[in-house]
């Protein structure tokens, strides 16, 4: 469900947004990054994801956003909880002058196939772990889900 831009705007500005977060290896243990094209974290790599919608059920989220960023509908059984993460940005897809505040739901799957979504990243790559926490344009919180690994 997508909100009319001055009620988004309205709720970015007042409350925190509830996400998902996919943390996706393929059989080669590489993890699937964007280089995000939009505000929050625009220019930083970071794993695909995507807000959870009133009235919408995480299983439904989760299947929804799947398609959406990965081109697969996946359902809930074949993710695996990763933890609950908070996000803090000093800015959002408005104006500058509004902050954005994420909790998000972080799960895993191992995917063979990705038909990726241009919409939201300028390109995708395939990363070891190694990798992603040296590279200094692999956002923070993004490198929060591979620490300790």
């Amino acid at each position: 469900m997508f909100l009319a831009k001055d009620t988004f705007k309205t709720v970015i500005a007042s409350t925190p947004l509830i996400s998902i977060d996919l943390v996706i290896n393929n059989d080669k243990g590489e993890f699937l990054l964007g280089k995000r094209i939009n505000k929050p974290a625009k220019g930083y790599w970071f794993v695909p994801g995507g807000r959870v919608y009133k009235n919408e059920t995480l299983e439904q989220a989760l299947t929804r956003v799947s398609k959406v960023e990965l081109g697969a509908c996946l359902e809930l059984n074949c993710f695996n909880f990763q933890g609950v993460y908070q996000h803090f940005y000093q800015e959002s897809v408005f104006e500058s002058g509004i902050s954005t505040h994420y909790v998000v739901l972080a799960y895993s799957a191992t995917v063979s196939k990705v038909v990726l979504n241009t919409d939201q990243h300028e390109a995708y790559d395939w990363f070891s772990v190694d990798c992603i926490l040296e590279k200094k344009d692999v956002n923070q919180y993004t490198k929060d889900y591979f620490r300790g690994r």
